[in-house]
Formats: structure tokens, sequence, C-alpha cells
């Protein structure tokens, strides 16, 4: 039972031998390519400020055409809503007329 122990303890010193190294690792390397990520970064900083340009005029020209896709889909989906309704509508219309049709008029007094 002291081996199963013992083995357990050796397992969590090496993993925390490795992670240790593994961090050391990553901040040698992080400091290391720190120039080239900020060489890079500046390279990058007119190429981001092009795709907004462009990403803008897109949107400009695009805005107006998706206005009236989002209309047309609006109409669609109302129509797609109420066409079933129509002959409840009619047969509520037939029973309102039946009703005001047997109904006496109202004499002004």
């Amino acid at each position: 039972m002291i081996e199963v122990i013992a083995l357990g303890v050796l397992v969590m010193v090496a993993m925390s031998v490795a992670w240790v190294a593994l961090a050391v690792v990553k901040v040698v390397l992080w400091t290391v390519l720190l120039p080239l990520r900020l060489l890079f970064s500046l390279l990058l900083v007119p190429l981001l400020l092009l795709k907004v340009v462009l990403g803008g005029a897109v949107l400009l020209v695009l805005a107006p055409v998706l206005a009236v896709l989002l209309l047309l889909g609006l109409f669609a989906a109302a129509a797609a809503l109420i066409v079933p309704l129509l002959p409840v509508l009619a047969i509520g219309f037939l029973i309102w007329l039946v009703v005001r049709a047997t109904r006496r008029p109202v004499l002004a007094s």
C-alpha cells in the first residue's frame, strides 16, 4: 500500500516538474518571439484599416438591398400566416351577414 502512495506522489511530482518546465519554455518563446510579433502587428495595421474601409463601402452598398429583402421577407411571413385564416374570416363574414339580415331595423324616434 505504501508503494502505491509513493508511486502517486512520484507521478504528481513529475507532473509538477513538467508543468513548470513547460511554463518556462512558454515564457522564453514568448519573450524571444516578441519582436517578430510586434513587426507582424505593425504590418497588419494597414491591412486591417483597408478591411474596415472596404467593409464599410460594401455595407453602404448592400444595406438598402438587405432592407428591401427584409421587408419582402416580412411581407411573405405575414402572408403565410394570414392566408390560411381566410376561410375562417369568410365564414365569420357570412355569419355576420346572416345575423345582420335577420335583425329588425331600429326605427328612429
